[in-house]
């Protein structure tokens, strides 16, 4: 059994020590907001939190987490109330969607160490994330809604 922290939930699963974590939080713990992409770590699809730090779930076994804290898309606010997730809906960001879980997820780690980047510090930190819709100039107008957000709300990212 591998003791986890998934969304603050501490729950133990039964599962190879080596499988992927994308595999337990979506085969085994039922949270599908993860997506697959690649398989590779290379289109960011399957970004969660680890101890605050954006992650590529696919290529991270679940051994590698134990007792440490593990944040899906489905943790990040019960509600879409997280200042990203109210900016990706105002602006409409989404065109199919598959890759904005991840998305969102790297946008949430930036904002929670840079409260105002700049286009280059976006470009920077979301430079792993794909969209194969090519809606970057939304995401970045987005990531900067939710720099607004925050500042002018006050709400921790």
């Amino acid at each position: 059994m591998i003791q986890l922290s998934v969304n603050g939930k501490d729950t133990a699963v039964d599962v190879d020590p080596d499988m992927p974590l994308l595999w337990v939080l979506r085969d085994t713990l039922g949270l599908t907001g993860t997506k697959f992409g690649c398989g590779m770590a290379l289109c960011g699809a399957c970004t969660v939190h680890l101890d605050g730090q954006p992650i590529r779930s696919c290529v991270t076994p679940v051994s590698a987490v134990a007792a440490r804290k593990v944040t899906t898309i489905e943790g990040l606010s019960p509600d879409r109330s997280h200042p990203v997730q109210k900016a990706w809906i105002e602006l409409d960001v989404p065109q199919c969607g598959y890759c904005q879980s991840g998305q969102i997820m790297s946008a949430a780690a930036l904002l929670a160490h840079s409260a105002a980047p700049s286009d280059a510090d976006i470009d920077t930190a979301m430079s792993g994330n794909l969209c194969r819709c090519g809606t970057y100039q939304r995401i970045r107008a987005a990531i900067h809604r939710a720099a607004q957000l925050l500042t002018t709300q006050g709400e921790p990212p």
